[in-house]
Parts: C-alpha cells; sequence; structure tokens
C-alpha cells in the first residue's frame, strides 16, 4: 500500500521534508509507518518516543492499522501558549 507521511515542526525539521510518499506492507500499522520513517530519517531517532501518530487527522495508537492512501502525521510534542490564570 502507498501511504503519505506528514512531519510537523521538530520531526520536518529534522527530516528534511514536510511530506513524503512511501510503500508499506499491506498489514501494516502506524507503528509501520513510524519504523520506516526512522529507516529513511534516523535523526529521527532521538524524539521517536515523544511523537504522537495520527491517522487522517485524527490521533491514533501504534496498533492501528492502515488502509492504502491513508495519511500519517508525526507529530512532536508542543510547547508554548498562554496560561490564562497566569496572564495579567
Amino acid at each position: 500500500m502507498r501511504i503519505t507521511l506528514l512531519y510537523f515542526a521538530v520531526a520536518r525539521e529534522r527530516a528534511g521534508c514536510s511530506r513524503e510518499l512511501i510503500e508499506l506492507p499491506d498489514d501494516a500499522t502506524a507503528a509501520t509507518a513510524l519504523g520506516a520513517a526512522l529507516r529513511a530519517h534516523p535523526t529521527l531517532a532521538p524524539i521517536a518516543d515523544r511523537l504522537r501518530l495520527a491517522i487522517d487527522q485524527e490521533f491514533a495508537e501504534s496498533t492501528h492499522a492502515l488502509r492504502d492512501g491513508d495519511e500519517v502525521a508525526l507529530i512532536p510534542p508542543v510547547s508554548g501558549g498562554i496560561d490564562r490564570e497566569a496572564a495579567p
């Protein structure tokens, strides 16, 4: 099957691209896609255990079965924003 990997924030910086098409076996899971991303971009390894996975714009577990044409997003933790209680 063919899926699209999407890389966000620091994952995009480490991968050197924002998206790519990859081929996976028919029984692939989100974890299979993550493994393929790590093999293609070893610079992702230091953040791999902190990446969230989303399939077609919904967060998913690593065991989620993929289908041909799915988009798998690798989303690193994000910090920042405003603490409304601490804001003046």
